[in-house]
Order: structure tokens, then C-alpha cells, then sequence
């Protein structure tokens, strides 16, 4: 298997999640709208998701499966089995204190994120309930972590349908039984949550049993305190002190426009959160896929000491970044209204709440090349076991979102919360590239100029074709069949005009596609 071929299976199935998450979105805003409600299950649910980034996916992360590949390529399985055993009895005795901190300080930390809600009581019953969620979660991505190791894509990156699924069926079976028994309809949204994460977890086991790789955990005193002492742990626990302090910079740059967004008016969190989700399909297809394969490579070129394969990895995904994502972004800037309309203006969505939702996507995709471009950069720092620089980066664009927020929040509201994200992106992105540069860890392969201008060309052309199609059609008043339809003809016929452009500039993209073997 070829990275590009890993990639695309990667990227399929976060499709099929993104997919189903955009039902799950939909199901919401059709049934509540962008209301004090859905405000409230939207803060709740950030929280356990806030956690789930600082030591699951995010910090944990960074510091384990670089660890973990590493000791693999060089010490054999049975030494990364006893890593994988110790550094699970540890995490699992850690994540069972927080989430018990967690239900019991949920008041406080629900004031924390979003002290001008308006549903409140609702609020905190749903955060104590999905509390729990970050152990679950933890151990998804520790599972996910060996899987990828071994080049076993599947399981990992199908595993989050699992969770849309279960709360797309709480919110058709569950929501209405609650409605008619006089409890809030919206709480099945907080139960279908914990039942996905249960399925996810549950589904990565067979996988993990098949690998003889299902986590021994020692969860006595005494166990804890061997597993405590192994040198592994303490290389986790010492690579994931700085890994803490740059993903706690993003989380708290998160929790603070989650703040200002719930002082802007009732809908702010919610019009945030959809446009977030069309967001995430451009993010998570090509950065998280890309993120998702190339860090295990990395890792291991640099157990090896292949420096010319590591900077010729960065270098590959650095192209797939620049040739897919600045169409999506000229997208998400000019066909913002039929995207939205198509997918949300049903039932309790309204058409301000089209707006408010649309001028936020455009917010998000100034920064989306940076957006994904950092999926592909910051692996290149994780995998030397470099988190410091990183860490100083993202301190730095923390402070320069809040000082972005200063100007656009008063003038744009939520959308000027989302426009400082996307200029702070970019700003990381370059950033981070440039550390690369200077550190010798990537060196640009011949051709990059031409390709720059030859996508630039094409984005533009793409630009006013989209420009054109928003302002041909009435995207609110159409009927809905009708619209599905015309924005899927559109969308379609942005990526020919695109791809055919880029072929007669003398562009053969698809060989761009193709990588060396895994």
C-alpha cells in the first residue's frame, strides 16, 4: 500500500464520518434550531471534547505514537507490548480520577466556558452526563495509535460513524419519547454521545486482539506503581508536559471564544459549531488523513535516520495540501449560502440563522489552507519528539487570535470569532514551515513555483464559476429537491473545471498522488 493509497482509505472513511456527522448536525438544526438549547448541548458537549484533545488526541497523542513507533522499529514487539501495557494502566487510572472531577466541578467548569448561557440547567445536566466521555475517548485513541502503527487504517478511521450514528437514532427514536414524557427532547443528544463512545471503544478491540495487542492493565497499587516507573511512561509523561501546554493553548483560545460567543446572543455557539462542521469535511479529508499517515512515517524515517525520505514525506503532503485544499476554500468563501441552505434551512432553521452561519464559514475558510496545512507541518516536529516549538508557536498565535478578537468581534460577532481562527491558522502555519526550513528537517523538492502559479490560475477560474452560481439561483426560496440538486450539479462541475484547468496548464496532478511504498 502506497501513502496516497493509505491516505484515500483514511480520508474515505473520515468522508463516511463527516457524512454522518452532517446528518447528525442537520437532525439538530432541523428539530432545535439555532436556539438557547442548542447552545447548551453544544457547550456541554465541547467540554469532555476539550479534555478529549488535551489527553487523548492531542497531547497523548503527540508524545506516544511517535514513542511508540520508535520503539517498535527498533526494539521488537514484546518491548512495545510492555510500553503499550504500562502506559494504559497509567492513562486509565488518570482519566477515571478526571472524569470524576469532572461530574462533580462541572457547575464551575460550565461557567468557565460559557458563563452568559441561557439554558443553564440544562447545560449542566448534559455536561455530567458526557463527562465520561473523555475515558472512553482516551482509549480510543490509545487503541487507534497501535492500530496506525501497525498500517492498520480501518478500524481507527471508521470508528467515529459509530458515534453519529448512535446520535442520530437517539435523536429520531429517543427525543420524541422523551418529548412526550415532558423531558427535555434535546437530553437524547447527551445520551447518544455516551452510547457512541461505548461502540467506538468496543469495535477497536477485536482489532487490538488480533495484533496480541489488547492493553494489559495493572490497575493495583502495586501494578500502578510499576507501570508508573516504566521509562516509557516517563518519556510520555515528559514529551507531554510541553504537548499539554500547546494543545491547552488551542483549548483555551476554544474556550474563550466559546465565552464571547455565548455574550454575542442566543444562536452565536450554535451558528459557530455548523459552519465548524462544514469546515471540518476539507480539514479532516486531507489534514487529519494526511496527519494520520504521515506521523508514523515520519517517526520511524527519523528511528532510522533517513533524513532525505523524511523531508521528501513533508514535502509530498505539502503539495496534496496546496492542490486540494485552496479550492475548498475558494468554495467555502463564495458558495457559502447554497452549501448551507442545501444542508441546514430545514424545520426550525431559519434564514438568519443561514446568514449568521454562512458569514461564519467565510470566517473559517480565510484560514483554511493554514487549517490543514498545520495537520501536515506539526507532525513534523512530533515526530523528531520536538514539542517545544510547537508549543511556542501556538502560545504566540493565542495571543494574537484574542488581539484579532479585539477587532472583529465588536464589528463581525461570532463571524469575526471565527475570522481571527482563520488568520491566526495561517500565521501557524507559516510559522511552523518556517521552523522546518531553518531547522534543515525539510528541504522543498524542485518545482514549487510553477506549481503554486499553475493552482493559483485554476483557484481563480474555479472563483468565478462558484461567484456566478451563488448569485444565479435563489438558494432559500428554491424547492428543496430542486436545490439538492442544482448545488450537487454545481459542485461537480467545480471539480472538473478545476482538475481540466490544472491539466491544460501542464499540470499532471495525479501523478502527485502516488508515494513511495509504506
Amino acid at each position: 500500500m502506497n501513502l496516497f493509497r493509505a491516505a484515500s482509505l483514511v480520508s474515505f472513511l473520515t468522508l463516511l464520518s463527516r457524512i454522518t456527522g452532517l446528518v447528525r448536525e442537520q437532525m439538530v438544526a432541523a428539530m432545535f434550531g439555532a436556539s438557547a438549547v442548542t447552545d447548551a448541548f453544544n457547550v456541554a458537549f465541547r467540554l469532555p471534547n476539550l479534555l478529549r484533545r488535551l489527553f487523548a488526541e492531542g497531547a497523548f497523542s503527540q508524545a506516544f505514537i511517535p514513542l511508540f513507533a520508535a520503539t517498535r522499529a527498533r526494539d521488537g514487539d514484546a518491548a512495545t507490548r510492555d510500553l503499550l501495557d504500562a502506559v494504559a494502566s497509567v492513562l486509565v487510572a488518570v482519566l477515571l480520577a478526571v472524569s470524576i472531577l469532572g461530574v462533580v466541578f462541572a457547575p464551575v467548569l460550565l461557567w468557565l466556558m460559557a458563563s452568559g448561557l441561557q439554558a443553564e440547567d440544562q447545560a449542566l445536566w448534559m455536561t455530567r452526563v458526557m463527562f465520561p466521555y473523555i475515558l472512553l475517548m482516551s482509549l480510543v485513541a490509545l487503541a487507534a495509535g497501535v492500530l496506525n502503527t501497525w498500517k492498520k487504517f480501518v478500524v481507527p478511521a471508521a470508528t467515529p460513524v459509530l458515534l453519529n450514528l448512535s446520535m442520530i437514532a437517539c435523536a429520531a427514536l429517543l427525543a420524541p419519547w422523551f418529548r412526550r414524557h415532558g423531558i427535555e427532547p434535546i437530553y437524547a443528544m447527551a445520551v447518544g454521545v455516551m452510547i457512541g463512545g461505548v461502540l467506538q471503544l468496543a469495535v477497536q478491540l477485536p482489532a487490538l486482539w488480533r495484533l496480541g495487542m489488547v492493553p494489559r492493565l495493572h490497575l493495583t497499587p502495586g501494578g500502578l506503581r510499576r507501570s508508573w516507573h516504566h521509562p516509557g511512561v516517563r518519556h510520555v509523561l515528559r514529551q507531554m508536559a510541553p504537548a499539554i501546554l500547546g494543545v491547552s493553548v488551542a483549548q483555551i483560545s476554544l474556550l474563550i471564544n466559546t465565552q464571547l460567543a455565548s455574550h454575542v446572543g442566543p444562536g452565536a455557539v450554535s451558528w459557530l459549531t455548523y459552519a465548524d462542521r462544514l469546515m471540518e469535511f476539507p480539514t479532516a479529508l486531507l489534514g487529519v488523513a494526511l496527519g494520520v499517515v504521515l506521523l508514523p512515517q515520519l517517526s520511524a524515517a527519523r528511528a532510522k535516520n533517513e533524513l532525505g525520505q523524511y523531508s521528501q514525506l513533508l514535502d509530498w503532503g505539502l503539495r496534496l495540501v496546496l492542490l486540494f485544499s485552496l479550492p475548498c476554500a475558494v468554495a467555502l468563501l463564495l458558495f457559502g449560502e447554497p452549501l448551507v441552505a442545501v444542508l441546514y434551512h430545514y424545520g426550525a432553521f431559519r434564514p438568519v440563522d443561514v446568514a449568521e452561519t454562512v458569514v461564519s464559514l467565510q470566517g473559517y475558510g480565510v484560514g483554511l489552507l493554514g487549517l490543514v496545512a498545520i495537520k501536515v507541518l506539526a507532525p513534523g516536529f512530533y515526530a523528531q519528539q520536538n514539542l517545544r516549538t510547537p508549543v511556542k508557536i501556538a502560545v504566540a498565535v493565542l495571543v494574537l487570535t484574542q488581539l484579532l478578537n479585539i477587532y472583529t468581534v465588536p464589528r463581525f460577532g461570532q463571524a469575526g470569532l471565527a475570522l481571527s481562527i482563520g488568520i491566526a491558522a495561517l500565521c501557524n502555519a507559516g510559522l511552523l514551515l518556517t521552523g522546518l526550513l531553518r531547522g534543515g528537517l525539510y528541504q522543498p523538492q524542485p518545482g514549487w513555483g510553477l506549481l503554486v502559479l499553475r493552482i493559483v490560475i485554476a483557484a481563480l477560474l474555479l472563483a468565478g464559476a462558484l461567484y456566478w452560481m451563488q448569485h444565479h439561483w435563489s438558494w432559500l426560496t428554491l424547492p428543496k429537491g430542486q436545490r439538492v440538486a442544482i448545488v450537487s450539479g454545481c459542485l461537480a462541475a467545480s471539480v472538473g473545471l478545476y482538475f481540466a484547468a490544472l491539466a491544460l496548464l501542464g499540470l499532471p496532478w495525479w501523478r502527485m498522488l502516488r508515494r513511495a511504498a509504506l
